[in-house]
């Protein structure tokens, strides 16, 4: 599709002329289209990349396009009720600056335009286009201060058993190899499979054993069919997409065992799929105990400025989002945080000063590189394991770099061992204790019964762990460690206005777009709150009614 002509010039019959009067100082449209529009507008020469410039039908506005998919999350609505706002709403035509007579468009050229995007690699466009505005506004530094976190966000699917999801998955396939294979001469085995897992519904209430035998039934018909695919001539049929996942999901849940036979595997991979209709998102438990969480879905991590100097009596946030990071529901936070740098570094931005985060984020090689750079990672250590009577890791002063350490009882290591693991590069001290072990008062209470001395396993950066614990004790560690609270109430912000929590699509690059959407919709709101606010300090506001 070819791009229409654009003009940034608003004409007699724009909506914006004819409507002004609508609209006042302290109107949000009005602000949305003084602060937000002209920088959509300024991002179209990125938008010429999703488009022919000069082949085919003309297109949509891709910056009208790009306007409606932040006004969708900024007043929380799907495809079908933004495009009714664009026909009624004088407000989303005013902030758009629609010209009068302009055709509303069908709610699919917004789905055709997500993909674009995401496509072109372009899924960052829209929060990228309102980010460079607060750091040309002077609202968002370009090295700050900030701090992270994560939250979880449920998959737009049914959770579904192991036999569900086998069943599902052949399924599909089926009825995708029944329009590939057109023409193809069909298996003796096709119509009994075709009638089993097509027309036919499993009946959740059969007992478990029954269960069983149609989940060995499910393994059997998948492997049958899938070597029929490897037989026929033409590979298109093995390429298509439902054909390759049920080549994985069966190896997701069977193994072969010594003797050949297909088994059902007692456990899963950690990344293994749990619905054929979003192979993308994940299983994953957050806590443990009545906190225990269970979703299927995906991760995003957080970035936010955070601003030290007080506000004043009704002044809104001065922080705003640096970062939407999505990952799958099994990673690590650990994973996140250079995730998020780099994801800011593709942003023009630079690593903040501080990183103010939780105990999931801290780790000794992070705290060696944070201080290499000169920089900090405010958050709590996680404390080392304790057997119940026995002292801990955390009870041994420990000095990694002179290869020494000392026991609770004051004695010193007789050996040292530098250890390193060859895939990883991974490095590791042991630390023992030998014949002191022997007759000491707390041998009891240090050495295990199966062991003849005591030995300590540390990592190659334990002195930036060890300092780190010592220096969560104290108060002033406690101080520093609260500016991180504040990311909860942003996080239920997200959820509660701009639906962070559910996704409205499925698989992981749109779930990416989604983020970045959300994230830059909560941006425009409080940079438009910002500024009625500094309007009202002016007596703009008061001047205006």
């Amino acid at each position: 599709m070819s791009l229409p002509h654009f003009s940034t010039q608003s004409n007699l019959f724009s909506t914006a002329a004819l409507s002004s009067s609508l609209f006042g100082e302290t109107d949000r449209y009005r602000l949305f289209a003084q602060l937000i529009y002209p920088r959509l507008v300024a991002a179209r020469s990125e938008l010429e990349s999703c488009y022919c410039l000069s082949n085919g039908r003309v297109a949509i506005e891709p910056v009208l396009l790009l306007g409606v998919s932040l006004l969708q999350y900024l007043d929380g609505q799907p495809d079908r009720l933004a495009v009714e706002m664009l026909r009624y709403h004088a407000g989303w035509s005013f902030a758009l600056n629609r010209q009068l007579g302009d055709e509303v468009f069908h709610p699919t050229s917004l789905v055709n335009f997500r993909q674009r995007l995401i496509e072109q690699g372009q899924t960052a466009l829209g929060f990228q286009a309102i980010l460079d505005g607060l750091v040309e506004a002077g609202l968002v530094a370009r090295q700050s201060r900030q701090r992270l976190d994560s939250t979880h966000i449920l998959g737009r699917l049914s959770r579904m058993t192991r036999l569900d999801c086998m069943r599902e998955t052949l399924r599909l396939a089926l009825e995708e190899l029944d329009q590939s294979t057109h023409g193809f001469p069909r298996p003796n085995f096709w119509a009994e499979l075709w009638e089993r897992y097509v027309e036919s519904k499993l009946d959740f209430r059969a007992e478990a054993s029954v269960l069983h035998q149609k989940m060995n039934r499910a393994g059997v018909d998948a492997a049958q069919l899938l070597a029929w695919v490897e037989q026929l001539s033409d590979k298109g049929p093995r390429q298509g997409g439902q054909v390759q996942l049920l080549a994985r999901v069966l190896n997701e849940n069977f193994q072969i065992d010594g003797a050949g036979q297909r088994q059902q595997r007692e456990a899963q991979p950690t990344d293994a799929v749990r619905n054929p209709h979003d192979p993308d998102a994940q299983f994953s438990v957050k806590g443990h105990g009545k906190r225990k969480k269970e979703h299927v879905g995906y991760k995003v991590q957080i970035a936010e400025t955070v601003t030290e100097a007080e506000l004043d009596k009704g002044e809104p946030t001065r922080n705003f989002i640096t970062a939407m990071a999505t990952q799958a529901a099994t990673a690590s936070d650990d994973a996140g945080l250079p995730l998020v740098e780099e994801e800011q570094a593709a942003m023009g931005l630079q690593k903040p000063t501080v990183w103010h985060v939780d105990g999931a984020y801290i780790s000794a090689q992070r705290l060696a590189q944070a201080q290499a750079q000169g920089r900090e990672l405010i958050g709590p250590a996680q404390m080392p394991p304790h057997k119940e009577g026995r002292f801990g890791v955390d009870d041994f002063q420990i000095d990694v770099e002179q290869r020494r350490a000392l026991c609770p009882a004051g004695k010193e290591n007789t050996q040292c061992s530098r250890l390193e693991v060859q895939e990883t590069g991974k490095v590791s001290y042991r630390f023992e204790f030998g014949r002191q072990c022997h007759d000491c008062a707390w041998r009891q209470r240090c050495v295990a019964k199966n062991q003849r001395h005591r030995s300590v396993l540390v990592g190659e950066y334990h002195t930036y762990l060890q300092a780190r614990r010592q220096e969560q004790k104290t108060d002033a560690f406690k101080k520093k460690v609260q500016w991180r609270n504040a990311i909860e109430g942003t996080q239920s912000e997200l959820v509660r206005a701009h639906g962070l929590r559910q996704a409205r699509y499925r698989g992981l690059l749109k779930m990416q777009l989604q983020n970045y959407l959300v994230g830059a919709a909560c941006n425009i709101k409080r940079w438009i709150r910002r500024e009625l606010w500094l309007l009202g300090q002016t007596g703009a506001i008061t001047a205006a009614n």
